[in-house]
């Protein structure tokens, strides 16, 4: 009787079960790239071991089948900017009106400071018509070192100037506009870091103003919750402050001061002393290398914690000093995260690769809510 050779049938063997792996990825694996037959042919079947080693070399699957990249920003190599990331210049009446007044009060905007993209359209108003700025106040040196912001930074910062609650009041009064933000750096080095100031701005410019709606970008105050609260009841419509990004990120972006769950306090805490109608606000920057599950469980986080607003913007790189652009976001993305965030409950998103924290476009929806709550409100009251 005569007996197959040794090692032809370990080859057939090795081959079959070779050719099994490769027929199982191809119908299961939706990395795979390839297509097999899925019947291989009896005259196909190898006759020696150089044969063999031959047809496994170049049937087998390679490593980059089943890999993909996404390219990453360093400081060496930045990534270009896409075609989507592109701004107005900055012109117009208005927009001339209120540069002339902040060097005349020696006022400072962090649309210039951050060199926001917006600032044009922002300040003109815009399509909606609805003008609107943010007043950086408390001076423009910050205490914090955040490794995405552009605003100067130093431990003792000059004092805050005594008049700036009422110059800011005054100025803004002037402007005609229908929605202002009132963000500042982090003062540190103030006993009350900076709340009292805050509060005095808010409430000289309601009086001179009462139907202006007026949000407040504020620091963490280190988590002070008399902090949070003078600032909360000082008679805003809008308390914000931002997270920056995702909960897995933050030592790498924001200070060593600050982090998320210090964060996601100050908005409760904001959420708790305000007036009933007042909104609370976020926002995160997309970019910085987070992941798309990172970024849906820090949304779930914020809005467990009651915020009612959240915006996303993609992160831009203000000089060679800060850390770089990780990833391009494509708009279609952040329409992802927008449709995701209302279904989660927000009652506003604005998500965009232009969109900032403080975004007149958005502020143009926040403030038609603000008015149909109060006439909900009035209409309640009524009966």
């Amino acid at each position: 009787m005569n007996r197959p050779r040794p090692l032809l049938s370990l080859a057939k063997s090795l081959y079959s079960v070779h050719h099994s792996f490769l027929r199982s990825i191809s119908y299961t694996s939706p990395l795979c790239l390839q297509t097999l037959d899925p019947e291989p042919s009896p005259a196909a079947a190898p006759r020696t071991l150089t044969e063999l080693r031959r047809r496994l070399e170049s049937e087998s699957p390679k490593l980059s089948d089943f890999v993909y990249s996404v390219e990453v920003g360093t400081k060496k190599k930045p990534l270009p900017k896409p075609k989507w990331m592109q701004a107005t210049i900055p012109g117009g009446a208005k927009y001339a009106a209120i540069k002339a007044k902040l060097r005349e009060l020696n006022l400072h905007t962090v649309c210039e400071e951050a060199k926001c993209p917006n600032l044009g359209e922002c300040w003109s108003g815009g399509e909606t018509g609805t003008a609107t700025a943010t007043i950086m106040i408390l001076g423009d040196t910050c205490t914090r070192g955040c490794r995405f912001c552009n605003v100067k930074t130093a431990a003792h910062p000059p004092a805050p100037d005594p008049n700036e609650p009422s110059n800011v009041a005054h100025a803004i009064a002037s402007w005609g506009l229908d929605y202002v933000v009132i963000t500042s750096v982090d003062r540190d080095d103030l006993p009350d870091q900076g709340s009292s100031h805050f509060a005095e701005t808010i409430q000289k410019l309601k009086i001179l103003k009462p139907n202006i709606l007026i949000e407040a970008l504020v620091p963490d105050f280190r988590g002070d919750s008399l902090f949070v609260e003078k600032v909360a009841k000082s008679g805003l419509d809008v308390f914000a402050h931002n997270i920056e990004t995702v909960e897995e990120l933050q030592r790498w972006v924001r200070d060593h001061r600050a982090n998320f769950k210090q964060s996601l306090d100050v908005l409760k805490m904001a959420k708790e002393y305000a007036p009933a109608g007042t909104l609370t606000k976020t926002s995160i920057m997309l970019g910085c290398g987070e992941t798309f599950e990172q970024v849906v469980s820090t949304m779930e986080k914020v809005r467990v914690a009651g915020v009612d607003v959240i915006t996303f913007g993609q992160y831009m790189r203000p000089s060679k000093r800060h850390m770089p652009v990780s990833e391009y976001i494509t708009p279609e993305a952040f329409e992802k995260y927008r449709v995701i965030g209302i279904d989660m409950g927000f009652r506003y998103v604005a998500s965009g690769p232009m969109v900032r924290s403080s975004y007149k476009a958005g502020e143009y929806y926040i403030k038609s809510l603000i008015e149909a709550d109060r006439a909900n409100v009035a209409s309640a009251a009524y009966l």
